[in-house]
Formats: structure tokens, sequence, C-alpha cells
């Protein structure tokens, strides 16, 4: 298969994240780059030796480009997606898709109406684990879910919010805590347990200044299979190491509870073949690994990016929708705004 040629919308350092995930990849080759910082661009096309492009139009209209990633502050991804729609461009674009599901929607239907793929990032389902994970749900090993929780636990210090002047703003950052970082874990555990039928929030900005967004959040959570749950997310938990994020299920035949992409807990009534092998090459050692971009973001590894990419080139080789098409990668915008909205009405009850 030819390599397909990607673009990339974005200098910073996520652009640099997708340049790295597109080198590694099977089925692409990173072709362009276009961004508003002419010496972020210019490093980036030293770097990794493709084009360096100021002016989107053009970008867009190179002939040769098929696929844009867009890796641009969050409440900017619409209008370079709309562009690139209309430019017949294939889109990948960063989590979260965009900062409300007004917004998404419009982009899905850019994309539509351009007979491209939207596809989402949400690296965090692509490895063993989370297939692993996701096989025991359909497979029905749990019975009837009954709890069901996501865990996001980091450390942001002052100085994160502090080095780009959209960060923490409602406008282009969309949130905190939840929209930024827990977004990962809450794609999770929508994927593994279900759609949400109701929420309940509370959210506070309780260790950082001149942000508009919460660093402190919790919710509760009705599926709409009968579960309950719980999500917490922060930015102001310190560690020296980094906590884990986690996304634990349980049913009335088995829990599991999988900290970023190791398990902690692999327990089921009846047992199955494949279990001893998941347990010996999935568990937790001794020791706790340390939280995978939960003290600093640019300690995640790119292999997540990557498979999402190869998926998408794969789904579009094959005329299918990839698997966080834009419909899937809505879902947790959708619930984290849900969120916001009873945290701001004092934890009143909202329905998805």
């Amino acid at each position: 298969m030819t390599p397909m040629k990607f673009g990339i919308i974005g200098s910073g350092m996520i652009a640099k994240f997708h340049a790295k995930a597109i080198e590694a990849m099977d089925g692409g080759e990173l072709h362009s780059i276009f961004g508003r910082s002419p010496e972020k661009n210019q490093a980036l096309a030293d770097e990794f030796g493709c084009k360096n492009y100021s002016d989107l139009a053009e970008f867009l209209a190179d002939p040769e480009l098929e696929i844009v990633t867009i890796a641009t502050p969050s409440g900017a991804h619409l209008e370079p997606a709309i562009a690139a729609a209309k430019a017949g461009k294939h889109i990948i674009c960063e989590k979260p898709l965009e900062v409300t599901p007004e917004r998404i929607d419009q982009m899905i239907a850019a994309c539509d109406d351009a007979g491209v793929t939207l596809a989402g990032i949400f690296n965090r389902r692509f490895h063993p684990a989370m297939d692993a994970f996701k096989k025991a749900v359909d497979d029905e090993r749990f019975g009837q879910l009954t709890m069901c929780d996501a865990y996001t636990k980091w450390y942001r210090d002052q100085a994160y919010y502090d080095s780009g002047a959209w960060r923490g703003t409602w406008e282009l950052d969309g949130g905190g805590a939840l929209m930024n970082q827990s977004i990962h874990l809450i794609d999770q555990l929508i994927y593994l347990a279900g759609d949400v039928k109701s929420v309940c929030a509370t959210v506070a900005c309780l260790t950082h200044t001149d942000i508009e967004v919460e660093d402190t959040a919790v919710a509760i959570l009705e599926f709409k299979n009968g579960a309950r749950g719980v999500i917490q997310g922060s930015t102001s938990c310190w560690s020296s190491t980094g906590h884990p994020a986690e996304v634990d299920i349980c049913g009335e035949k088995g829990s599991v509870f999988l900290a970023d992409e190791q398990f902690r807990c692999w327990d089921f009534a009846e047992e199955k073949p494949e279990d001893a092998e998941i347990k010996k090459t999935m568990m937790q050692g001794s020791e706790v690994a340390d939280g995978l971009g939960a003290n600093d973001p640019t300690a995640i590894n790119f292999t997540g990016h990557q498979l999402n990419f190869e998926d998408v080139v794969q789904a579009i080789s094959n005329g299918q929708p990839p698997r966080i098409d834009g419909h899937e990668a809505r879902k947790a915008v959708a619930l984290i705004c849900a969120i916001y909205e009873s945290a701001r009405n004092d934890g009143k009850k909202v329905m998805l």
C-alpha cells in the first residue's frame, strides 16, 4: 500500500508528537506542516524533512496532501477542520474534537458533505490491555454492571497554565481537568461501560490562579444499563512519580481495574483460559508504574497515536469508518459538558 501523505496543522508540543507518530507509522508519511509560528514551523520542518507552509489555503491546496492532523488548541479545531473538509482532505483531530457538542456537529456535517473521514484521537484506547478489557465487557463476563468509575488524579503546576494564553480558558481549552486531562479516561469509561443516562457534579479551582476553569471535579453517574459510577478528575494531586489514571469496572460476576496500561485487578467468578496469560503479561508488578503523563504531559509515549493513525489509514483504505469517528469522539465531550452544566446549577441532575 502506498503511504498516505499527512500534513499537520499546528506547531507546538502536540504537533511534534504527531510528527513522531507519523514518522513511525505504517501506511503514512509526513508531507507538510502548517502553523502560525514561523520559527516553530521551520524547526519542525527541518527536523522531520517536510514542507513548511505559513498560509493555510496554500497548505490545503497542495494536491499531494491527503490527511490532515489538527494539533491546535482545543477550541480552535472547528475552523481548520471545516477548511480541510472543503479542500477534500481527511481529518484526524486531537482530543477533544471540539469544546462543545454543537461545534463537533458542525465538523461532522462538513465532513459528511465533503465525503471525507473525520477521526478523533483517543490514544489510550490503543494498547493490548484495553483490547482485553473491551473483550471481557463484550463477552458479558461481568454480568450486570454495577460500579463503573474513572479517576485522573494528576498534577500540573502553575507554570503549565501560564505557558500559553489559551490554557485554562473556556473559549480555547473548553474546560480544565476534565476537558483537557480526564477526557481520556472518560472516553475509556463510555467505551467500556456504555452511554450515560444522567449526571450530578461539583467542580472547583483549588490550587491554581488566573484560570477560568476547574482543577478539581467529581461527578456521579447513572448509566443507561443501570450501573452507577464516579468520575474524579484533577490537576491538583501532587505525587513524586504521578498517579496512574484508572478506569474500574465491576459487575455481579467480575471486577477489573486498569491503571494506565496495566491491570491492578483482573478477577472473574468464571475463569477462562486467557485469564492466566492476561495476568502474566498485563498485570502490575510488585512496583506500581509511574503515571503516564500524570505530572509531565511530554512524558506520554506516541505509540497510541501511531496506532490511532494507522487505524484511520486502514479504515480509509477499506472504505469504512475508523474506530473513533466523529460521532464516537463526540460522546466524551457531551458528557463533560453535561457535568459542567450540573456544576453550574449546584449539582442539579442533568439528563443526557
